[in-house]
């Protein structure tokens, strides 16, 4: 029985029910992919031991915000001071604030591991790797819970554990695993939220059977959808770029409301839907998204007077305003004046991101167009000319060893994931397969907006926000692959065999690449036979 667009979340391709109970072996597997994901990432966690790539601003302003709660600008030569273990003092911080142009999360979270472990390279990336790890987590009881397979939803937290840009951003102090975690964190809650739609309607069909009012009314309060909007605020609160996803997926809900109605045999299901569940599932969804991003600005709007006197005249935009002429008095005018600041703020740093950035260039920014397929990886730290003898370096002479940090996904995983994503198109449109569409429209909401943006510094492991519907694809294509409707033993056999070789070349693929993802010495033909392509770099 196909999975359609209208089917109950708990109707996979063979019919077989989701297992909803605590189910030990489910979370055995779950746990043991996890372990593997933990130890992958907190492998060495601190090497190299220097402020890579921008880490250099996003710890160093997490660790000016667990100071102080804001963010103070640094002299240029912060980073050499503290990789020596200078942390504090005028020789790390000056006085003024600076203009930070992402969200605020994301740094409190990498702050959280700096005020644990102290400011060096293991504090300021521990957060990181946490945050990687629960990924995997995630992605099993996601993949599993639509799927009704332990098998495949572990399947699906390994390729995401092996991935090497998943690996490495969750080796690194930046923002991007932190907006991919919550973005997953959102998209699970939205397929309980079906689950528990459908349920709820069907429930009051039966109880007002022929009277044709049970689906129309009623449903207003979705605890799940709630939380789905928390998790999408949680997600911009770290950088922007998931508000595109925020809206798609919006639009998923209403179809699936609409669809849950026709199920149910309401005429004019789509009208319905549009009046009555449109409404209050955006202001559900968008409502708890901004206010979990306006709070997350908590520590910004407490000290929005320093922020006040250094940029309410900026060479972003014009004149906060006459307002700040003004002393407040009381709780409620201070925080209508800091409100009022933020939004002068977030101004200044949408006009940095328009217009300062036109003629910026960088080495390894890329075209979005070649994100999907690797084209172009970043270089987050090279060692070279490493000259055999130094370091262990096994090279013949004439020749030398190096050193790098590779931010490169999994080709095994990327390629056969765009393969997959486009049998889930099929899918969706064709067999009207749910699941698949979640594919479809996560793809595209997390890939497209950035096709505008190919002659600016734009890089592709903004991909990751991409990857988890990539290994959805793949996780959907493996079950249909291991257990396609009415197939007989040996065919499953056949099929499961398939997958298992899959994953074997997967697993060979990240031990090879292994080493430029995290660090190793290797010789430079050890290096060349790895990057396959000019274009890597």
């Amino acid at each position: 029985m196909p999975a359609t667009w209208d089917a109950p979340v708990d109707s996979p391709d063979d019919a077989r029910p989701v297992s909803r109970g605590p189910g030990s072996g489910g979370w055995a597997a779950t746990l043991a992919v996890t372990a593997v994901a933990a130890a992958l990432r907190l492998w060495h966690l601190g090497r190299p031991n220097e402020l890579l790539f921008d880490e250099t601003y996003y710890a160093k302003h997490a660790w000016s915000m667990w100071l102080f709660g804001w963010v103070r600008s640094f002299p240029e030569d912060a980073d050499a001071r503290i990789v020596e273990g200078t942390t504090r003092g005028p020789q790390v911080f000056e006085a003024d604030p600076t203009l930070i142009v992402h969200p605020e999360l994301g740094k409190w979270l990498i702050a959280l591991g700096e005020g644990a472990f102290g400011m060096d390279s293991f504090g300021w990336r521990i957060s990181s790797a946490v945050a990687g790890t629960l990924m995997v987590l995630l992605m099993v009881r996601f993949v599993r819970r639509i799927t009704g397979s332990t098998a495949i939803g572990a399947f699906a937290g390994l390729l995401l554990a092996l991935d090497g840009m998943a690996l490495v951003l969750s080796r690194l102090a930046l923002l991007d695993i932190f907006v991919a975690f919550f973005l997953l964190a959102a998209i699970y809650c939205l397929v309980r939220e079906r689950e528990s739609r459908q349920l709820r309607l069907a429930a009051r069909l039966d109880a007002h059977a022929g009277r044709g009012l049970g689906p129309l009314r009623g449903l207003l309060l979705r605890p799940w959808l709630l939380a789905a909007g928390a998790m999408f605020g949680a997600s911009l609160a770290c950088k922007w770029s998931n508000i595109f996803a925020l809206a798609a997926f919006g639009l998923l809900v209403w179809a699936w409301d609409a669809l849950a109605r026709r199920r149910a045999g309401v005429r004019w299901a789509w009208a319905k839907s549009l009046l009555l569940d449109a409404g209050p599932a955006a202001l559900q969804l968008v409502g708890a998204a901004a206010v979990v991003y306006v709070l997350s600005w908590t520590g910004w709007l407490i000290h929005a007077e320093e922020f006040e006197q250094a940029f309410r005249n900026t060479q972003y935009g014009a004149d906060w305003g006459a307002y700040l002429d003004r002393d407040a008095q009381g709780f409620l005018p201070e925080l209508q004046q800091s409100l009022r600041s933020l939004w002068n703020y977030h101004q200044d740093v949408y006009t940095f991101h328009r217009d300062f950035l036109d003629d910026a260039t960088h080495t390894y920014q890329s075209n979005p167009w070649g994100w999907l397929v690797l084209e172009r990886p970043v270089g987050i730290d090279a060692q070279l000319d490493i000259q055999p003898g130094d370091q262990g370096c096994t090279a013949p002479e004439g020749s030398d060893c190096l050193r790098q940090v590779l931010l490169l996904g999994t080709p095994a995983v990327w390629w056969a994931g765009c393969a997959a994503a486009l049998s889930s198109l099929w899918f969706a449109l064709v067999k009207r397969d749910w699941r698949d569409g979640i594919v479809v429209v996560g793809v595209l909401a997390t890939w497209l907006p950035w096709l505008p943006y190919a002659d600016r510094p734009v890089f592709s492991f903004y991909a990751i926000n991409s990857l988890p519907f990539l290994v959805l694809a793949l996780a959907l294509a493996a079950r249909r692959i291991i257990a396609p409707s009415a197939a007989s033993v040996r065919r499953r056999r056949i099929g499961a065999a398939v997958v298992g070789v899959y994953v074997a070349l997967v697993i060979a693929n990240a031990v090879w690449l292994w080493p430029i993802w995290t660090d190793q010495l290797v010789t430079h033909d050890e290096w060349l036979r790895r990057i396959w392509f000019d274009s890597w770099i």
